[in-house]
């Protein structure tokens, strides 16, 4: 299996949640489902049916996390310079409406476009890779071309 790129911010969110699921709240539905059993007949208990799925769930969720950290490959930032690359921070200028956007440019599972984390493999992220500060860039969108003007680069 390929690595998977991802900022430290990124593999602790990761290893939080996967905490809180097997410290909070795979216990939690434990005692759900054995207070549910204690209702009586199982086939026609919604209380506990509605627990188990959401004990599947959690346990899914916690394989999946398992899983995606196993195959973590941290990158600081912060130790990085130069050409735009996984981990930058950039602001950039859209040349026809000259509004300007800074987003950081992360793995697949820690992107979140609406907080500026731009995931590498968006067509925005792979047509900045390799350019630098000043540099002007055209994007091929779903909703057609934009061009952009690179204002600048950081890595923190």
């Amino acid at each position: 299996m390929d690595k998977v790129p991802m900022t430290p911010r990124g593999m602790a969110a990761l290893q939080a949640e996967l905490k809180n699921l097997k410290s909070v709240e795979r216990p939690a539905i434990i005692r759900a489902i054995a207070e549910a059993r204690e209702h009586g007949d199982l086939s026609e208990n919604a209380e506990y049916h509605s627990a188990r799925e959401k004990q599947s769930f959690i346990e899914g969720r916690i394989k999946e996390l398992e899983g995606l950290i196993s195959l973590a490959e941290v990158i600081d930032p912060a130790k990085m310079s130069g050409a735009i690359k996984f981990g930058a921070t950039v602001t950039l200028i859209d040349e026809d409406t000259e509004e300007e956007k800074t987003y950081q440019i992360v793995g697949e599972q820690e992107a979140d476009i609406e907080n500026g984390l731009l995931n590498i493999r968006s067509p925005l992220a792979r047509a900045l890779i390799g350019k630098e500060e000043g540099d002007s860039v055209e994007v091929r969108t779903p909703g057609g071309t934009r061009d952009y003007e690179i204002t600048t680069v950081l890595y923190r």
